[in-house]
């Protein structure tokens, strides 16, 4: 699946901060990228039971709406001790209003409740890039780590500051974007995503 530089690249995300993180691991590629806010596009409910399949429906609705490219992401953090949750549901721990204070408060509350002192994790990010007419591939990245309490730093988005990936000593909230861009579960579907292209 070939994509020119030049190509107009849908982000099939209403995410501000999954579209500017996005945005930036493509810039160096040629891509013409929007998103699907961009575009007046509308966000298809997540009906998949996997990360895989939430990207591959995102993906296919933005490429038939737009008659262009589009990529999009599924992504989430996997606590072991509460069963992989909140997986897939990552977002929608946040509520209405996408308030990760909140979900992860809700995290730590949870594995108090249990007594957890497993505090292993990862994040899960599944890439699907759908062309119109329907050809779509899956690139998936993982990277493991464990979390922290309270959350610590101001960058990144969502779930980042409670995390901190195997071998490093500060979370995801903590790190300047391009040394997150360099170990995150998104580049690491991104480097599998642009090895693809350039098959």
């Amino acid at each position: 699946m070939r994509l020119k530089p030049g190509t107009t690249l849908v982000i099939a995300s209403h995410n501000k901060g999954k579209v500017g993180e996005i945005a930036e691991l493509l810039a160096p590629f040629g891509f013409a990228v929007k998103s699907a806010g961009d575009l007046g596009l509308p966000e298809p409910e997540e009906t998949e039971d996997s990360f895989a399949g939430n990207a591959v429906l995102k993906a296919r609705a933005a490429a038939e709406v737009s008659g262009l490219a589009a990529l999009a992401d599924d992504s989430g953090l996997c606590v072991s001790a509460l069963g992989n949750a909140p997986g897939i549901y990552s977002a929608r721990w946040a509520g209405p209003k996408k308030d990760f204070s909140f979900a992860m408060a809700r995290i730590e509350r949870e594995l108090n409740a249990k007594n957890a002192t497993d505090r292993s994790a990862k994040f899960v990010c599944a890439l699907a890039l759908a062309l119109p007419g329907g050809n779509v591939e899956v690139f998936e990245g993982v990277v493991e780590g464990k979390l922290v309490f309270p959350p610590r730093g101001q960058n990144g988005f969502g779930y980042d500051p409670i995390f901190i990936a195997d071998g490093m000593a500060i979370t995801f909230g903590e790190m300047e974007p391009a040394a997150k861009h360099a170990i995150s579960h998104r580049a690491r579907a991104f480097e599998k995503f642009l090895a693809a292209l350039s098959r």
